[in-house]
């Protein structure tokens, strides 16, 4: 089992990561009735959900509860099917492809569930959690306010005890919130008395004081509903107290938490989804009296495509079983199946941040590619790019910006390290201590794989000596610095997304052969060689941005030497993948 970050210093196996082509019958079957709902309950309304019918929306998402879509992740005695996070995520990625439907149904079952599924306890579970997986309920979670985003804990919103005890008499705003017009249940962040953090409740709708707001103007996801709440002297009862007083917001961080790995799936669907009806096009549309589909510009563009959303897939797919081996390891040590779960997803800080942000603009990528090759009519609302273009901009601000999550990757990964999680800080002081004879440890006769991999060794050595020399020359500081942390972390999500992919073709090709890694291959070989231009400037950016003289010669040449890979033909290879997307019409790979 590899700890949060910690593939910063360790080389994994192939055999030991999960894939995509691993996915068992019964979880194939999931994917396949999730997204059997979606083309049957979801499409044939997406216009009429555009137009911010709430009512429609709900009755949809209860049909999803109906059919069980909603307890994936309930244990079976709260009413679910008690799935592994694997099958969580893959579910979570088919539900990706349903625009604005999408964004209801998972703010529903993830923030509008999880905090009561992972820090209530049993009468909470029992009241509530298993009538929001069968959709009885539908949930909402309120914790941004006018004056509190990104700083969630500076809310004002207040609660206070009763004279009798009985209640929490609770006031203030909040915004943004999904599902807010229709939601039957909130989870509600606010603090008690003159406390220094918030504390989290369940409140009910129907209850008095309780008022909701029109729904917001939006650029995108404008079937979902998004609205003010206001709470005027709402009576919570003791009892809707979710865990211990103060504790809201380690609750509201680790929903988060999941949520940017759920996000992640999210963004995955929406981009397939987008390549199909992309490459459709292509295949129909005709200038200068042939398919566009022929011209070398749009393959490219395709390819591109299909390169970034492997890529993610790859990533997320292999954090996400280390997340099941993490809470089988912690789950007979934390009796509470809720909290034992939420311990798992929290544990992956690090690599939660970085597919947060490396899926969201993955997506952004695709959607705005999407839009170019339909060309003017990807310009028309009457076009579905339209739609994904839109809805697509949101996802670099939900589930913290990813501004926020880009510090937290450097951040979050030095702090476990000097937890001890693992030795970072140890690696990277000998690599520095032999700075100036570094080689990028090329050896003759290194098979496809070796090669590869060493290339992704030495990308982690160059973020390991600009992560401790920064730290070394600015100290405290550095934390403040966040033109260079953001840096660092692009090095290191390149990194982490080409290792999983790197792993993935390597452990595909030892299941099924070298045919079934043809075009794989095409992939890694481009991934890669993309990913070492990016690495080196990257690193490049950060040496002139805290070194001067000697030293910033000598690690802007490590860096290059780091980030020195064969050549690749691009072109050639995109065309390959171009070409199979082409030919079969839709995604499969």
């Amino acid at each position: 089992m590899i700890k949060s970050g910690e593939f910063l210093v360790k080389e994994m196996k192939a055999q030991d990561v999960f894939i995509p082509e691993d996915f068992q019958e019964e979880q194939l079957m999931i994917a396949d009735t999730v997204r059997a709902f979606i083309e049957t309950e979801v499409y044939p309304h997406l216009d009429a959900l555009d137009k911010g019918d709430r009512a429609l929306m709900k009755s949809i998402l209860k049909k999803s509860g109906e059919l069980g879509l909603m307890g994936i992740s309930i244990p079976e005695e709260l009413g679910g099917f008690g799935q592994n996070f694997v099958t969580q995520m893959l579910a979570a990625e088919k539900v990706g492809a349903a625009y604005s439907f999408s964004v209801a149904f998972m703010a529903h079952c993830g923030i509008g569930t999880l905090p009561i599924m992972y820090y209530g306890n049993d009468e909470q579970r029992q009241k509530y959690v298993t009538k929001l997986a069968s959709g009885e309920f539908i949930g909402a979670y309120c914790l941004t306010e006018p004056g509190a985003g990104s700083d969630a804990n500076s809310g004002k919103t207040n609660a206070t005890l009763s004279p009798d005890g009985k209640h929490y008499i609770l006031n203030g705003q909040k915004m943004w919130i999904t599902n807010a017009g229709f939601a039957d249940t909130h989870v509600v962040f606010a603090k008690i008395d003159n406390d220094r953090v918030l504390s989290a409740f369940i409140v009910e709708s129907a209850w008095p004081g309780v008022v909701i707001g029109p729904d917001e103007h939006k650029m995108g996801i404008k079937g979902s509903s998004t609205a003010q709440i206001y709470y005027n002297n709402v009576m919570v009862p003791v009892e809707n107290l979710i865990g211990a007083r103060g504790e809201g917001f380690r609750i509201a961080l680790s929903i988060l938490h999941m949520g940017r790995m759920k996000l992640g799936a999210n963004v995955l669907g929406a981009a397939k989804e987008t390549i199909n009806n992309s490459v459709k096009y292509a295949n129909e549309r005709k200038q200068f009296g042939q398919l566009i589909s022929t011209f070398g510009a749009i393959k490219y563009k395709l390819a591109e495509m299909v390169i970034r959303t492997y890529a993610h897939e790859s990533a997320i797919y292999r954090v996400s079983d280390d997340i099941d081996k993490y809470f089988a390891s912690v789950k007979d040590t934390i009796t509470d199946y809720g909290r034992a779960f939420i311990e798992a997803i929290s544990h992956y800080a690090v690599e939660d941040a970085i597919l947060k942000v490396y899926g969201s603009e993955m997506l952004d990528y695709v959607v705005d590619e999407a839009v170019q090759v339909h060309g003017g009519m990807g310009y028309s609302a009457e076009m579905i790019a339209d739609r994904a273009y839109r809805d697509s901009r949101i996802n670099r601000i939900f589930e913290g910006t990813n501004e926020i999550n880009r510090l937290l990757v450097v951040d979050t990964a030095m702090k476990r390290a000097m937890k001890g999680d693992f030795p970072l800080f140890e690696e990277a002081e000998k690599l520095c201590a032999g700075l100036n004879t570094l080689t990028d440890g090329k050896t003759d006769g290194e098979s496809y794989y070796a090669e590869k991999m060493r290339y992704i060794s030495n990308f982690k050595k160059a973020a390991l000596i600009l992560m401790y020399k920064a730290n070394k020359a600015m100290g405290k500081q550095f934390f403040n610095e966040q033109e260079i942390m953001n840096n660092i972390t692009n090095m290191i999500m390149e990194i982490y997304v080409a290792e999983s992919l790197a792993l993935r073709v390597q452990k595909l090709e030892s299941k099924s052969g070298a045919d079934a890694v043809k075009f794989s291959k095409d992939i890694l070989d481009i991934f890669v060689y993309d990913a070492a231009t990016k690495v080196n400037k990257m690193g490049k950016d950060a040496v002139n941005s805290f070194a001067e003289g000697d030293e910033a010669e000598s690690l802007r040449k490590a860096v290059c030497t780091l980030t020195h890979v064969a050549g690749v033909n691009v072109k050639a290879a995109r065309r390959r993948l171009a070409d199979k997307l082409i030919e079969e019409n839709t995604y499969k790979f």
